[in-house]
């Protein structure tokens, strides 16, 4: 394992800001992993760090195919981490949406330059991004539907859902988006939260990778299988929201599968406690995502479900 410094940056106060990669082999450049770039992204440092540690032992063993180099930047941002702080402390810019970047702009637009200037010299990204919304999900692979995004690629992770979405007007400042126009095969793990640690949706990421960079030609390593991924287009989610609020009393968890008229939560009046409104699934499905937070607002959004077809 090589540690390189990838950036460095003058602050008032507290000295240099320096970002560091972790390279394992040497030779071609093979592909680049990016981790957090928020400050609360704790669930994508650990993974990050679960990774690193499987890739040191692989480097260790000889089973980083010779001639193959792989780059992990584990943080962009974590002084912010450092203070329980969501963005940039200065400005509170989010890093995750400065791409491209501009080398002579602001702090986070700086870093955003130079990331995405190294990792569009490897042919394929991989980024643990968080989801926009507080709670628990099926951990699956995204991507965007750019016109020339490879799913069969997208596959080879083994993960249970490979999810098409189209780009929002926020997704074009991404690290995806930019590099996918670059050329880079970018690919973003979702996996199963944000800030709170989940040590088997962790293992899940972790081998996911591990899967793509064995099939890939990139490490030898034997991992199971995994899924026969289920492609699926974003939109055809159906998302249930809270017609009130109060505390949220859920019944079901990401991945379980539920029936029509089934109750999946109730919302208490956090006063007298009593039951304000029940939310009941309208389809057969499975639960894709579901909002954790103990208090739920009025028209937010509680699950994200996947309409199960009989047949």
């Amino acid at each position: 394992m090589l540690k390189e410094e990838l950036f460095t940056m003058n602050t008032a106060f507290r000295g240099d800001y320096k970002i560091y990669g972790y390279k394992y082999g040497k030779g071609d450049k093979a592909a680049c992993i990016v981790g957090a770039m928020r400050g609360n992204e704790y669930q994508q440092l650990y993974i990050c760090s679960l990774l690193s540690r499987k890739l040191a032992e692989l480097e260790e063993s000889g089973n980083i195919r010779h001639g193959k180099q792989i780059l992990v930047i584990p943080s962009l941002n974590y002084s912010a981490m450092n203070v329980n702080h969501k963005f940039w402390l200065s400005d509170d810019s989010d890093i995750s949406k400065e791409f491209p970047g501009n080398p002579k702009g602001t702090a986070s637009s700086r870093i955003a330059h130079k990331i995405l200037n190294t990792a569009s010299d490897y042919p394929y990204c991989i980024q643990f991004p968080s989801f926009y919304l507080s709670g628990m999900f099926i951990p699956h692979v995204r991507m965007m539907h750019t016109g020339n995004e490879c799913i069969n690629l997208a596959n080879l992770f083994g993960l249970q859902y490979v999810l098409i979405g189209e780009p929002r007007p926020y997704d074009k400042a991404t690290l995806d988006y930019n590099l996918k126009k670059r050329g880079t095969e970018a690919f973003s793990i979702y996996s199963g939260g944000t800030e709170h640690l989940n040590q088997k949706y962790a293992e899940i990421a972790v081998s996911a990778v591990l899967r793509f960079l064995s099939r890939m030609g990139i490490i030898r390593y034997n991992n199971l299988s995994g899924y026969i991924s289920e492609v699926m287009n974003e939109d055809e989610m159906i998302d249930i929201k809270a017609d009130d609020a109060g505390f949220l009393r859920r019944y079901v968890g990401a991945n379980e599968e539920v029936h029509r008229g089934q109750k999946l939560a109730d919302i208490v009046d956090p006063m007298d406690g009593k039951v304000k409104s029940e939310i009941i699934a309208q389809v057969d499905g499975i639960v894709f995502f579901v909002q954790d937070e103990p208090m739920i607002s009025q028209n937010m959004t509680v699950f994200k479900f996947i309409k199960r077809l009989y047949k």
